[in-house]
């Protein structure tokens, strides 16, 4: 079944300048790119679209980064996207990353870690009207 996901190149990836590489990827992958914006999140903006996180102890480190730098929001396209993507993501960390995966070859640490991706369809829903609100999806 195909559906739709939300990927974010973080703004470690954007700031050295691999997000095209990784855009690449994406694209040899399979996946249909609906949508695509460089966002510049403030630290609110960052806490708003973290809130499920604001209990545990990196949230804010988290939002602090995210909001340190550009980043580049897209929604994904392709059967099992949220899968697909995640796969293609790798593990958070990534020194337990696989071989060929984004973070494995592009994140920086566990925090500095390249890409963000949808964690299920219903997240997927919520975080693609985050950064795409009222936006048809063609």
């Amino acid at each position: 079944m195909t559906e739709r996901t939300l990927a974010i190149i973080k703004p470690d990836a954007v700031a050295r300048g691999v997000s095209g590489k990784i855009i690449a990827r994406i694209e040899a992958e399979g996946f249909a790119i609906r949508a695509m914006r460089r966002v510049a999140l403030s630290k609110k903006d960052a806490e708003g679209f973290y809130a499920v996180h604001r209990e545990r102890p990196f949230f804010g480190s988290l939002t602090a980064f995210m909001s340190s730098g550009p980043a580049i929001a897209l929604v994904l396209e392709a059967p099992e996207a949220v899968k697909k993507w995640r796969q293609l993501m790798g593990a958070t960390d990534p020194a337990k990353a696989d071989p060929g995966t984004l973070r494995k070859e592009f994140a920086e640490s566990i925090e500095r870690n390249a890409t963000h991706g949808s964690d299920a369809p219903e997240t997927a829903a919520y975080e693609i009207g985050y950064f795409f609100a009222g936006m048809e999806l063609n």
